[in-house]
């Protein structure tokens, strides 16, 4: 199939067109149009926020994806959902979750992460009392890491004029900043902690958000989540997480922007080495001066398997190869979305779990358990007298493709089954209160959300330096950029929102729409 289409010479229609409406295409969607350009988001679905959306049913919203959501502190640079909102005028308010997350692991070993940070040493300390230098060492170096990165407006480190600018703010941070990028977690908390299950803790206190074990973990993003969850706390926006993605569509056409849905990219249009815009699926081509994708790299750029992508083999610029060889697609998820009765959740439980029955498997095929009762910090999610339960376990692609419609049903019940089954351990009698059960596999987040295997986005695929090997938003072709978790600093709500402050930041420069000034 060929890819290249000539593109007549003639003026585009707009300033950038934007491919998806997950949240970090969102941000860089709005943050161009706050400085005057016209954006076009095409949307592949019918509703925004990728991962990050909602949907309805019954009378209950439920999540897409998780539902612990960082970003939305009032102070400081890391707030940065609270800003993306902020900056067009929009605002979501939060209902503030104590407890980040409620830990159940192997030995009876059972934790919660507390909003206050004293409380949530205290509690660890008392579970590795022989760890109480290391622990605080540990945790002390993440408040380093978190007040350099909370010292600085974050923005594209590709723009030399802003690193100027910054250094000049914040010259001390910045030396500090550039000290970790290189670093992972493992390698300090092996510095400060030698108990074997101590460490083990610190591998899934990681694999929580990042779905990698410590060794594989950037420090500079756990020195962001260990810090933040604390500073500016775990806040579920009132309405579900889907009213992020609702008020930057809001943003975005309130600033002269549009987002088109039910509009599938098929390419990316190419000529001379740089992109002019793109074609749909129904054959309309829409031009622009810059396109940005907020696709997986897969999705973008082919590899894994991909064999649609939107960008030629001919027209994939060499440094992708050194990517695909240094990142893999992570597991998607088998998802549980239940209502429940009221019953049979305790009125003072926490809302976030992660259940842990064998340290080894961790890692494996089902092998983590996530449980979310947004209900709990918001009751008007579900109908009166029940509960929303959000339960999800990472699944592997191989595990469901190529199954017969008989054996895919089959699989999608007892796996199902299984992870109530988990559920009951926290919640016992759960499925006897069941109102409403509707299960997603990888293959629904393939279909829904157009990710490459229903990827929950890159993980290392050999142990790597920290950041430092993480591609940021430019690429090898004029004009066309990369946003979302597959560009630096990598996956969750609040590392995509950056990623789009940075994206729209370095167009803006090119386009010479930025304010002089830094944020204050």
């Amino acid at each position: 199939m060929n890819f290249i289409h000539t593109v007549k010479n003639e003026s585009p229609f707009w300033d950038a067109i934007v491919i998806g409406s997950g949240i970090g295409g969102l941000v860089t969607a709005t943050q161009l149009a706050k400085k005057g350009a016209k954006v076009l988001v095409v949307e592949r679905y019918t509703i925004p926020g990728g991962s990050g959306g909602s949907f309805k049913r019954k009378g209950y919203t439920f999540d897409v994806g998780a539902s612990m959501i960082f970003g939305f502190g009032k102070k400081g640079h890391t707030n940065l959902l609270t800003r993306a909102l902020s900056d067009i005028g929009e605002e979501c308010e939060t209902f503030p979750d104590p407890v980040q997350l409620a830990y159940h692991l192997p030995n009876d070993l059972e934790i919660a992460v507390k909003k206050n940070y004293e409380e949530f040493i205290a509690d660890l300390i008392s579970h590795f009392p022989k760890e109480k230098e290391g622990i605080r060492r540990f945790y002390n170096v993440c408040w380093k890491v978190f007040n350099c990165l909370d010292a600085m407006p974050l923005l594209s480190i590709e723009d030399p004029a802003y690193l100027a600018k910054v250094f000049f703010k914040a010259p001390l941070a910045c030396l500090g900043l550039a000290r970790w990028l290189p670093v992972n977690v493992g390698d300090i908390a092996r510095r400060f902690i030698s108990d074997p299950e101590l460490l083990r803790f610190i591998d899934i206190e990681c694999f929580c958000w990042s779905v990698m074990p410590a060794d594989k973990t950037p420090m500079i993003n756990a020195g962001m989540v260990f810090s933040d969850r604390h500073a500016g706390g775990i806040n579920y926006p009132k309405g579900g997480v889907g009213e992020i993605a609702k008020k930057l569509v809001h943003g975005l056409e309130q600033h002269g922007g549009k987002i088109q849905y039910k509009s599938r990219v098929t390419k990316v249009l190419i000529e001379n080495k740089q992109a002019k815009g793109v074609e749909l699926a129904n054959g309309e081509i829409i031009y622009a001066r810059k396109v940005i994708s907020n696709a997986t790299r897969w999705d973008t750029f082919g590899g894994e398997g991909n064999t649609r992508p939107l960008i030629a083999e001919s027209s994939t610029p060499a440094a992708e190869s050194k990517w695909a060889n240094r990142y893999k697609p992570s597991p998607s998820f088998l998802s549980l979305h239940l209502g429940v009765k009221e019953d049979f959740i305790p009125k003072h439980s926490h809302c976030h779990h992660l259940i842990v029955e064998k340290w080894d498997d961790m890692q494996n095929e089902q092998g983590v358990a996530f449980i979310s009762i947004p209900t709990l910090l918001d009751p008007s999610l579900a109908p009166e007298g029940h509960h929303i339960v959000h339960a999800f376990t990472p699944s592997s692609m191989h595990e469901w493709d190529n199954l017969s419609p008989s054996n895919y049903s089959t699989k999608k019940e007892k796996d199902a089954n299984d992870l109530i089954s988990k559920i009951e351990t926290i919640f016992p009698g759960l499925s006897q209160g069941l109102s409403h059960k509707e299960v997603g596999t990888p293959r629904s987040h393939r279909r829904f959300l157009g990710r490459h295997q229903g990827s929950y986005g890159p993980i290392p695929s050999i142990r790597l330096p920290g950041l430092l090997p993480m591609p940021f938003n430019s690429t090898g072709i004029k004009n066309f950029f990369c946003v979302g978790d597959s560009c630096f600093p990598g996956q969750g709500l609040n590392a995509v929102a950056f990623s789009g402050f940075a994206c729209a930041h370095l167009i803006g420069a090119d386009l010479g729409i930025n304010p002089w000034s830094l944020p204050e």
